[in-house]
């Protein structure tokens, strides 16, 4: 009786890919630190504090904007030079927002700095998958992914620190030099990589076509409530330990540390799960976060109710970050360039839209607790809209009519597709969109 064969070595990434996920904790530091440094930024710049939290949301409004138009737009360039080009960009925004002289220059550096990172992620997630063989991909993008938990773990509560010692200028200069350490890597190990071409060339005006459907639209709604609903608290969770809970500034970092470190299990467990209970995460993970954001609302005033229910949230909300991404590429999962970009969309909208709303409950007079009832109402609507679409998945066929982008043989624009709620491909999961695996 022969010998079983022996299982194929498992294949080694290449140093590139570190040098993106590097990179991506550069970009997802910028993009969260704001909240551990808005009081002292506002006290200097002399805005309120809702004035300073809608900077979260200008750099979301860029991601928004970004990751379709520039997913779009660079299909057709070389692959190496869009990244080195776009994260000079990021640099230089970065060291402008460290030069700001007010807070416009500020609000406009964060926009610039935005749609650079929407770009760097639509390029470097194609980049990372191309530069290993198929069966590596998950861990490829888990890198880049990676780099963005990292960043809620540990550059965010750095940003924080240093921040508080050095001033919030001190932060963006950090987030610059990295940026340059991660600009030298892409020069130096990212490979150039061919743009597809014949049959096998992404057809944006096919990929269009997902967006006749209704569960797309669901499922975009459905994750930008949550993303809203988290925003709406964590952009303003500096003041509301301090001014709120009473908590010295000081353990402000800390407790954004345990933010990342729930994140980074939620992340984990959500993970294990969503494959197999796809809407079971959804519905659980979301009601989940909808009690935890009640509760913190009525005990706000308990330092330590305010530090667990914070670890807690972070939990809850990034369970059903993998479950989200993965819902996206079930029922657009023939246009993976415009479903991933879809899902960064999504997830941003959720960001702009939760520190406007929380700025307008703090503006109006009701105080910071206020803040996390808004983020409870708006998961609440993430249920609603999730029912609804759990309600449309029962009643419809096996089977969708979506598009096809690169048409193999055989294939044709229009072919069914079969896009089982709880069946998810490794080659899709590998794709899923960064901003929405850690990104409150």
């Amino acid at each position: 009786m022969p010998a079983p064969a022996a299982a194929p070595p498992r294949a080694r990434l290449p140093l590139a890919v570190y040098v993106l996920g590097l990179s991506v904790f550069a970009l997802g530091t910028s993009e969260f630190m704001l909240s551990g440094i808005l009081q002292p930024l506002a006290r200097d710049l002399r805005v309120s504090i809702p004035q300073a939290g809608l900077l979260v949301s200008a750099f979301a409004i860029g991601m928004v904007v970004g990751a379709p138009v520039l997913a779009a737009a660079t299909l057709r360039l070389p692959r190496r030079t869009t990244l080195i080009t776009l994260l000079a960009l990021f640099g230089l925004g970065q060291v402008a927002g460290a030069l700001a002289p007010s807070y416009a220059v500020l609000f406009v550096s964060r926009v610039v700095s935005a749609l650079a990172c929407a770009g760097f992620w639509a390029v470097g997630a194609a980049v990372a998958v191309s530069l290993v063989p198929v069966n590596a991909r998950a861990r490829a993008m888990a890198v880049m992914v990676g780099g963005l938990s990292i960043a809620n773990i540990a550059g965010v509560p750095a940003g924080a620190l240093l921040g508080q010692h050095a001033g919030w200028r001190a932060a963006f200069w950090a987030v610059a030099g990295l940026s340059v350490i991660g600009l030298i890597g892409v020069v130096a190990l990212v490979p150039h990589t061919e743009v597809p071409t014949g049959e096998d060339r992404p057809q944006l005006r096919r990929e269009l076509t997902i967006y006749k459907d209704k569960q797309v639209w669901l499922a975009l709604i459905a994750t930008a409530m949550n993303g809203a609903a988290v925003f709406a608290l964590f952009s303003y969770l500096s003041p509301l330990l301090t001014d709120t809970a009473g908590l010295a500034e000081s353990w402000v970092p800390t407790v954004l540390a345990l933010f990342g470190v729930g994140a980074l299990i939620g992340t984990f467990i959500g993970g294990r799960i969503a494959d197999a209970h796809l809407f079971g995460t959804l519905f659980g993970g979301i009601s989940a976060s909808t009690a935890v954001l009640a509760v913190l609302a009525l005990t706000a005033h308990s330092p330590i109710a305010a530090v667990a229910l914070s670890l807690m949230l972070g939990v809850t909300a990034f369970t059903t970050a993998p479950a989200l991404n993965a819902r996206m590429f079930n029922v657009a999962n023939a246009a993976p360039t415009l479903a991933g970009a879809t899902t960064t969309a999504a997830f941003n909208i959720g960001n702009t839209l939760g520190p406007w709303l929380g700025g307008l409950t703090i503006s109006a007079g009701w105080g910071y607790p206020s803040v996390a009832w808004t983020g409870a109402a708006l998961a609440a609507v993430a249920v609603l809209t999730t029912g609804l679409a759990f309600r449309l998945h029962r009643a419809s066929a096996p089977s969708r009519v979506v598009a096809s982008s690169a048409p193999g043989p055989g294939a044709a624009s229009g072919t069914d597709h079969s896009t089982g709620a709880d069946d998810v491909s490794t080659s899709a999961s590998a794709l899923l969109s960064p901003e929405t695996a850690e990104r409150p």
